[in-house]
């Protein structure tokens, strides 16, 4: 039997939110009725629930200069660049706003549930005009940038000019990344993706002119970033750099780290909590991208929602963020194995065009986070046994309700709670059944946690 005394629940961090990226798939979108049913599956109270919309800023390409061969791993630009006319002002190029349509027509349709209330732009590589390969995908040298440095000014105007187009469109752009995920090398002789390197004494210089840029627009818009690929290596050193200039901290609205290559150590979740987050008290802190990297569960198994919930609770409550973004959404179903399962990385797959798609498993272990875990609602730390291969996460909602999410990745046991609630809702996810609704009603002295299953407990006076 597990006891979980939320009597003695204390309060730590408030969530923001939740949220996924439209990167990579939202430009294939064209049919109105798939656009609507995968806006209602993510961002919908009858889905997912999200408020958080990450939409990339795409690099864009030359098709004489392309070396990104998959058409969901680059992405169109506003910006039609015209290399015959422009002068030392880069004069002659021009915004294109009717480019990369699809993508921006499926954010509007997510707007339009009312859910969102953060819209973060963010850039895998400046504009491949202004990059020293004149390609998106890196420089030709692995662990180089290749953004010279007298573009610096120009990529934050860019970013700031397409900002300031989505703001008087009526887009509630909250926050803006120009930089993913910097220590990676990106680049070289083989290439799959847009992305840009940068060291960090460069992250710092970059996200120094941006907060000039914004301090001169006067933008209500924060900064977001550097959205480090991991949450040990350099991040610290990023974030160093950041707290000693006073203008990038007026302007950063949240330090986004990305929770990959940690996925069984919480020793680095509670490290960086304990050294960094409890030392710095007024910075939001975001983990704003995981997914399961390298995947190896199909996207149908019950053990990839499993991992994808208990990465959801550690970063919470181990690491210490206040919101938690998923990566791509959608991304293309990947058969090109011997064992003809799907081994993509997205909440949901689709094939090319989307002709055909359907819901993942890791999207139900999302949902028993995001559906009951709402905005404002608290991070608690409590006291419980627990057997291994179990993982125990409980929250403090609003209006003092309380919510325990149970990732059981073992044998089935019992759990019990001790409580002022007299009423509980409980819902699992197991192999066979998704987010189904088990019982309602009285607290009961007990309740049974099955084998590998993901089970959400709502309790209330």
């Amino acid at each position: 039997m597990i006891k979980i005394n939320l009597k003695s629940a204390e309060k730590k961090q408030t969530i923001k939110g939740f949220g996924t990226s439209a990167c990579w798939w939202s430009q294939n979108i064209s049919d109105d009725k798939t656009a609507q049913e995968i806006s209602d599956l993510l961002y919908s109270e009858k889905g997912l629930n999200l408020n958080i919309y990450r939409y990339n800023i795409g690099g864009g390409w030359d098709e004489s200069n392309c070396r990104v061969l998959n058409p969901w791993r680059k992405c169109e630009s506003f910006l039609v660049y015209n290399n015959d006319n422009e002068d030392e002002n880069y004069h002659g190029s021009e915004y294109n706003f009717e480019k990369d349509k699809n993508a921006y027509r499926f954010m509007k349709l997510c707007l339009e549930k009312g859910n969102i209330d953060t819209v973060i732009l963010f850039a895998n590589s400046p504009h491949y005009s202004f990059t020293a390969s004149g390609q998106a995908s890196g420089s030709l040298i692995h662990h180089t940038c290749n953004l010279p440095k007298s573009n610096y000014k120009r990529f934050a105007e860019y970013f700031l000019d397409i900002t300031e187009h989505f703001i008087n469109d009526s887009v509630p752009v909250t926050h803006i990344s120009p930089i993913n995920e910097p220590q990676w090398k990106w680049g070289g002789k083989h290439v799959w993706q847009e992305g840009c390197h940068y060291e960090p004494e460069e992250v710092y210089e970059v996200f120094r002119i941006f907060a000039e840029e914004l301090e001169k627009r006067k933008l209500d818009v924060k900064l977001y970033g550097p959205e480090s690929g991991e949450i040990g290596g350099l991040t610290k050193e990023y974030l160093k750099l950041f707290l000693q200039d006073d203008l990038i901290m007026k302007h950063l609205g949240a330090f986004a780290l990305h929770s990959y290559h940690a996925d069984n150590n919480t020793n680095i979740r509670t490290e960086f909590y304990n050294s960094i987050v409890k030392n710095n008290r007024t910075i939001r802190f975001d983990m704003s991208e995981w997914c399961e990297l390298p995947c190896k569960n199909d996207t149908k198994s019950i053990n990839g929602a499993l991992i994808t919930a208990r990465i959801i609770g550690n970063d919470l409550s181990l690491l210490g963020a206040e919101s938690w973004t998923s990566w791509v959404a959608v991304n293309q179903i990947a058969d090109n194995n011997s064992s003809g399962k799907d081994y993509s990385d997205g909440l949901l797959s689709a094939t090319n065009g989307f002709h055909y798609y359907y819901i993942a498993k890791r999207y139900y272990g999302f949902a028993h986070f995001a559906k009951f875990i709402r905005p404002g609602t608290a991070v608690t730390d409590i006291k419980c046994t627990k057997p291994d291969k179990m993982s125990i996460f409980t929250f403090i909602n609003k209006d003092g309700s309380e919510t325990a999410v149970i990732v059981n990745e073992g044998k089935s046991t019992d759990l019990a709670f001790s409580t002022e609630s007299k009423y509980c809702t409980v819902y699992s996810t197991t192999q066979r059944k998704n987010l189904q609704c088990d019982y309602s009603g009285c607290i009961k002295n007990k309740i049974h946690i099955k084998e590998k299953s993901i089970t959400t407990v709502i309790l209330w006076k």
